[in-house]
């Protein structure tokens, strides 16, 4: 299997149109061999600068590659290139004048009576 990935293996890159392929270099399918050693599947935040500038490079390049059988092509691994989650920032709370009153009244209340 090893072989046939060297050969002619591809990057799977999930999108959020769907996954892509991308054909490699020699050289490059074996740096990305040992990049996916451990895990089949990388979300592109967890590589280092230098995986991701190689994937943001493929993927320009426009080195997509399909066609039937695709899915049988030996993978190299797959990169999960999805756009960051945005969350939306809620305005600041104000606090709540009459809780910190009654907070503040009941802690004397209780300082005063251990003493």
């Amino acid at each position: 299997m090893l072989i046939e990935k060297l050969s002619g293996g591809v990057l799977r890159v999930l999108t959020p149109l769907g996954p892509r392929y991308i054909q490699p270099t020699f050289a490059q399918r074996v740096y990305l061999l040992w990049v996916f050693r451990h895990f089949e599947i990388l979300p592109l935040q967890v590589l280092s600068r230098r995986q991701q500038k190689l994937v943001d490079e493929l993927c320009a390049g426009q080195h997509f590659v399909s066609f039937p059988g695709m899915d049988d092509a030996p993978v190299l691994g797959t990169v999960e290139r999805r756009p960051p989650v945005e969350v939306e920032e809620l305005p600041p709370r104000r606090p709540n004048a009459r809780a910190s009153e009654e907070a503040v009244s009941g802690l004397a209340r209780g300082a005063h009576q251990g003493s």
